[in-house]
């Protein structure tokens, strides 16, 4: 039985009356992932930090195009895949089942602007979180980290430079150190501890095969308490 589920938002949540921006957001990603029809492996920094661990409830913020969660559910985790994106969620729901973790995948549409999916997890993923739109980033990466169980880890990867292929390519875009957005998080350490905060850099591949150095912010941060 395929036991994945497509949620949308709880009731209240998304009640048909969004302002111009946030249905401007929705429109801009449901557009970018109708004419996206590549499929996506899993982000490297996803992978080196979810390997040594043991399974257990994963969540992907932002999910895309889904390689991140269908990797997790591959290697054991029960992942809820959140896109603001219904394309998005979808296409992620019918990859789980074309590849037999449906019983491990959950999607879930959401303007995280506007709801978080319920729940509490071990592993928060919140890869390359960016929009053009307007977005309390950091009170939804708050509300990430409030989310996970004693031990559980947020994981958060930003771009460090324009790739060739990024949506966004002005020239003045300004990427905060880890410290900052840290900073911007303002957890209470004693709850919070951050495992690392770096700015490595890889070589990676674009969606038309082309290649560039990139840089990644990486910001990995525990719950140590309840």
């Amino acid at each position: 039985m395929d036991s994945t589920r497509h949620q949308r938002p709880t009731a209240g949540a998304r009640d048909g009356q969004g302002t111009a921006a946030e249905q401007d957001a929705e429109l801009f990603w449901e557009r970018h992932y109708r004419a996206r029809r590549s499929w996506a492996g899993v982000n490297p920094l996803l992978a080196e930090t979810a390997a040594p661990l043991r399974p257990g409830a994963a969540l992907d913020l932002g999910c895309g195009a889904g390689g991140d969660a269908i990797w997790l559910a591959r290697q054991g985790w029960h992942v809820t895949a959140v896109d603001i994106s219904t394309t998005a969620v979808e296409r992620v729901r019918e990859r789980a089942r074309d590849l037999g973790v449906a019983d491990r995948v959950v999607t879930e549409q959401h303007d995280l602007a506007r709801s978080f999916p319920a729940g509490r997890f071990d592993l928060v993923s919140a890869q390359y979180f960016h929009t053009p739109f307007p977005l309390l980033r950091s009170r939804v990466l708050r509300t990430a980290a409030r989310a996970l169980r004693p031990g559980g880890l947020l994981l958060i990867v930003d771009h460090g430079s324009t790739a060739p292929w990024s949506w966004n390519q002005d020239p003045d875009t300004r990427y905060p150190a880890p410290a900052e957005i840290a900073a911007e998080l303002d957890l209470d350490p004693a709850r919070w501890s951050v495992l690392r905060a770096d700015m490595p850099s890889r070589r990676a591949t674009g969606p038309a095969g082309e290649s560039a150095t990139v840089i990644d912010i990486v910001l990995l941060v525990q719950r140590t308490a309840r």
